[in-house]
């Protein structure tokens, strides 16, 4: 299937509590510009009632409602994909609002040039409070992680992730959906297609605004997971392992040591010095925030020592002491 002359497209929502941004991103969804679509929420066991949210929106949206008990998100997906009946799935996370034009310019680009899946970026919308566009910022910057999460010229192959990201549903059977990871089911599933010999590609008209995590200490914990998992990626697909996937444990104990040598030496604190300066003049120019740019300086070392020190634990486990991924972590695993 090729083009967008039968695409039929199924949005796929795996939410767990979270009802208040479950509403913003259904309200989102009444307001597109293209409104041929439809809606699978997948309710993995909340302990909030969503029903009757997403039931005041059954008049206006082509939306279905399913609940289930807890298995966490991958497999939550699955289980909407098996109910969807489109032939092109769209996964948002219920944190996720859309743009009004979003289905619009996801159907425009399947027409033009079509692909097997696709992921577009995410960004802060205006009325998300400091933190979170300090959290985006540290999670989209070039100075910060290189741009990969939404600048198309940053990397040669586009690894679509869960929260905006689009598949076909023969790609996505064809694969057998997401594995059994809880931590980086998403890059997994991407290698996956690449191995397969399925394409994917950036669609930089196809943002979300993603609220990400609402608190220091959840945004330290998530990032910390995604440390952990890298490493059991990359046993899983060998021929994707980067060098870059090093840099923020070297920039922890890159930080560690100016702090140390700058005791014999003050002059060895000075190129980190020079890293902060451009965060905080980058975070706050873009944000036009100068409390936004301190905060931004946090959450960025935050972001990089909980991934760092995960990625070390998991190496070092993984690689040296030669244990088993599901042993080692079994937490990421269903």
């Amino acid at each position: 299937m090729h083009g967008d002359l039968h695409l039929k497209i199924s949005i796929i929502i795996a939410v767990y509590n979270r009802k208040d941004e479950l509403q913003e991103l259904l309200f989102s969804l009444i307001n597109q510009t293209d409104k041929n679509f439809e809606i699978v929420i997948v309710d993995d066991g909340s302990q909030e009632k969503l029903e009757p949210i997403v039931s005041t929106y059954a008049e206006v949206l082509d939306i279905k409602y399913y609940y289930k008990s807890n298995s966490g998100a991958g497999l939550s997906r699955n289980y909407g994909a098996e109910h969807a009946s489109g032939n092109y799935y769209i996964f948002l996370d219920s944190d996720c609002i859309a743009p009004v034009h979003y289905i619009e310019n996801v159907r425009k680009e399947l027409g033009l040039n079509y692909v097997d899946a696709f992921g577009g970026a995410d960004s802060a919308d205006k009325n998300f409070n400091d933190l979170q566009k300090a959290i985006s910022y540290s999670m989209t910057s070039l100075l910060t992680t290189g741009g990969i999460r939404g600048n198309k010229k940053a990397i040669n192959k586009f690894q679509p992730r869960s929260f905006n990201m689009g598949i076909s549903k023969e790609a996505f059977k064809s694969v057998g959906g997401f594995s059994e990871l809880r931590v980086g089911e998403d890059p997994d599933l991407s290698l996956t297609l690449w191995e397969k010999g399925f394409k994917t590609r950036f669609f930089p008209e196809c943002k979300v605004f993603h609220k990400r995590r609402t608190s220091l200490k959840k945004f330290a914990n998530q990032v910390y997971h995604f440390g952990i998992a890298r490493p059991i990626l990359n046993q899983r697909h060998p021929s994707f392992t980067k060098i870059t996937f090093w840099f923020p444990s070297l920039f922890l104990i890159f930080t560690v040591l100016s702090l140390v040598l700058s005791i014999v030496n003050y002059w060895c604190i000075f190129p980190l010095l020079f890293y902060c300066c451009a965060i905080f003049l980058d975070s706050s120019y873009k944000n036009r925030s100068i409390k936004i740019g301190l905060i931004s300086l946090l959450t960025t070392f935050i972001q990089f020592f909980s991934y760092g020190f995960g990625f070390l634990q998991s190496y070092i486990k993984l690689n040296i002491l030669n244990r088993e991924p599901k042993e080692a972590f079994p937490s990421h695993f269903y």
